[in-house]
């Protein structure tokens, strides 16, 4: 008979299709939009560098309202990968629900495609998809952060060695990531870098700003 391609992805393809859809919607909740506006009445996106994420939330001087984003942005990505894994009992689904999740924060329909850089969402899908995984991307951040106080170096250095992670230190401890995950790891990464594109030219220059700085 030989080998079908369900047998291969586990859920049909339609159903991966359900999945996909359901995890970018998930995704594309603009919490940072949400809780800005209603705490404060301000719109975020007119705020500092325009970001809907924590670190620009963090610019209009609430830091409550920046952590409750940075956990919501990453439970959002954590809770469709966890969902759909646990559904259907396959990693290749949750891969996809969290990568269709971290699509819906980049590009929000209820936003006109114009959202965040995914960060905190990308730590909330490691974390989820292998905590061991998520723990060292999540050290290499602090780390850069306590030495650079800069945050977007610090998620294109930890964005850029986590599927290195997947690939070495899990597998010398005998923790090996899963084919499914370490395509989502490099897949956001990919996408951590070129929405940071504008970052990387600040970088280049010396002026990106620090954690912290209020801009105008």
């Amino acid at each position: 008979m030989g080998v079908e391609v369900q047998d291969l992805v586990g859920p049909a393809l339609g159903t991966l299709a359900l999945v996909a859809a359901g995890g970018y919607l998930l995704g594309s909740i603009p919490f940072g939009v949400i809780l800005t506006r209603a705490a404060t009445g301000q719109d975020v996106r007119g705020i500092g560098s325009g970001n809907i994420g924590a670190t620009n939330v963090l610019r209009t001087g609430r830091k409550d309202l920046a952590l409750a984003t940075l956990l919501l942005d990453a439970g959002k990505g954590a809770a469709a990968l966890l969902v759909a894994r646990q559904l259907f009992d396959s990693e290749v689904a949750g891969a996809i629900a969290g990568g269709a999740a971290f699509l819906g924060h980049l590009f929000p329909v209820w936003l006109g495609f114009k959202g965040g850089k995914g960060v905190a969402t990308f730590f909330g899908l490691l974390i989820a998809a292998a905590w061991p995984l998520g723990l060292l991307a999540g050290a290499t951040w602090i780390l850069m952060a306590a030495l650079f106080r800069i945050s977007s170096l610090s998620a294109l250095v930890a964005s850029a060695a986590a599927p290195l992670y997947a690939l070495l230190p899990l597998a010398a401890l005998g923790l090996p990531a899963p084919a499914p995950i370490l395509s989502l790891a490099a897949f956001t990464a990919v996408l951590i870098w070129i929405r940071h594109s504008e970052n990387i030219g600040r970088l280049l220059k010396g002026t990106e700003p620090r954690i912290g700085a209020k801009k105008g």
